[in-house]
């Protein structure tokens, strides 16, 4: 088939393999070229590793570092009349890859929340790995069944206190308008924290221990953004906020019964860029576009592979890692200097919809969110026909 975008709102409804697979060989040629990692892991589990910043660490950890990596997602494979997702198509790419580079690499299709998937990476674990020496914690979902009760939680992107109302990049119309949302009850945010917090991560790491797969001095991190004024409104001081304040309190629990292997768990703070999930966030599509326009004229601006290599090099695996005042692995620094938030804010102050492309990079930020679903890479001839279904390799039944 033919493959166009099909764009609904703020998510894209289909993928191009063949987009996918080169957006892929992208970010591998760029870990290749930073050279070889010190200090790496070597057998990695990546939970949430096929978009976005879990895909970035899968690339990192594997072909900058050479490791071993089992990789746990949820995606939709492709039929004959329907294109797949694009996690679906990056991951054949990036197994493809990895078994051209002679890089062990398996993979696993499932709800990541469910204890039948744990068991399921604790035996693949067990037979082809023995242990893990670092576990990428990575998931974006709206909902999460509880596996030990079956109760269904659904997260909400609402403030705390007050309903707020803000300035809105609206990306189906492309224009500048309001957006009110509405402030969240008690059950708002407790169902938030269900799905977003650090529960999952928790029982993750203690099922790896129970299990004995984990290795001594393993090292585990979550990810999060937190931001600044701009954007705490609908993110840090909302229901969003309470969940990533969670992964705080799972990062302790983690550290203290991991402590007799000397487990070592963060939360990583990293930069606003153009994902599935943050297309969805009110503020976020005209924060980026902004964003992006102050960091390129800098010469600052770093993409999902460039903030994920320099974590690893930097920060997780790094001899002098950089800690926020909340204590987490501080990625996005360069994103919060006092200089650069104010530049975004008068952005953000004066635009308005005739002048969208003039004061931000919302060309640039559409075109990042086109190419999370393989569309408008140089390269790709979208004119051509192209098969859907596209297996995964090595995928673990």
């Amino acid at each position: 088939m033919v493959i166009k975008p099909k764009i609904r709102g703020f998510i894209c409804t289909n993928a191009h393999p063949v987009g996918c697979a080169e957006h892929v060989q992208e970010q591998i040629n760029y870990v290749k070229e930073q050279g070889e990692l010190k200090d790496a892991p070597k057998n990695v589990l990546v939970i949430g590793a096929s978009t976005g910043y879990g895909l970035a660490s899968r690339i990192t950890a594997a072909f900058g570092g050479g490791a071993k990596t089992l990789g746990i997602f949820f995606e939709k494979e492709g039929t004959e009349r329907k294109t797949g997702s694009a996690g679906w198509y990056n991951t054949a790419a990036f197994q493809n890859a990895a078994d051209e580079a002679g890089l062990w690499s398996k993979n696993i299709n499932g709800d990541a929340f469910s204890n039948e998937i744990k068991q399921k990476a604790i035996e693949t674990i067990k037979a082809d790995l023995g242990k893990v020496d670092c576990i990428i914690y990575s998931l974006a979902s709206p909902r999460r069944t509880d596996p030990n009760t079956g109760e269904v939680y659904s997260s909400t992107l609402k403030p705390i206190g007050n309903a707020v109302t803000t300035k809105n990049l609206n990306t189906s119309k492309r224009e500048i308008d309001e957006v009110t949302v509405e402030a969240a009850n008690q059950d708002d945010i407790d169902n938030t924290i269900k799905v977003m917090g650090g529960e999952d991560w928790e029982m993750w790491i203690d099922a790896l221990k129970e299990a004995d797969v984990l290795a001594e001095n393993f090292k585990t991190t979550a990810y999060t953004y937190i931001g600044k004024e701009l954007t705490w409104p609908i993110y840090g001081h909302a229901t969003i906020g309470k969940a990533k304040e969670d992964l705080d309190r799972a990062t302790a629990a983690i550290k203290a019964s991991t402590s007799d292997l000397n487990g070592q768990a963060y939360v990583s703070s990293l930069n606003a860029v153009v994902t599935q999930a943050s297309s969805a966030i009110p503020i976020m599509p005209l924060y980026i576009s902004a964003l992006f326009k102050v960091m390129k004229a800098d010469g600052t601006y770093e993409g999902t592979i460039e903030q994920i290599h320099a974590l690893f090099s930097e920060n997780l695996y790094g001899e002098t890692p950089r800690f926020d005042e909340g204590g987490h692995l501080f990625q996005n620094y360069k994103e919060l200097e006092d200089d650069v938030q104010a530049r975004v804010q008068a952005v953000w102050d004066k635009v308005d919809t005739s002048s969208i492309d003039e004061l931000t990079d919302y060309v640039g930020y559409h075109n990042e969110f086109l190419r999370l679903f393989g569309f408008g890479i140089d390269g790709v001839d979208y004119s051509q026909d192209v098969d859907a279904v596209k297996p995964i390799a090595n995928m673990i039944d």
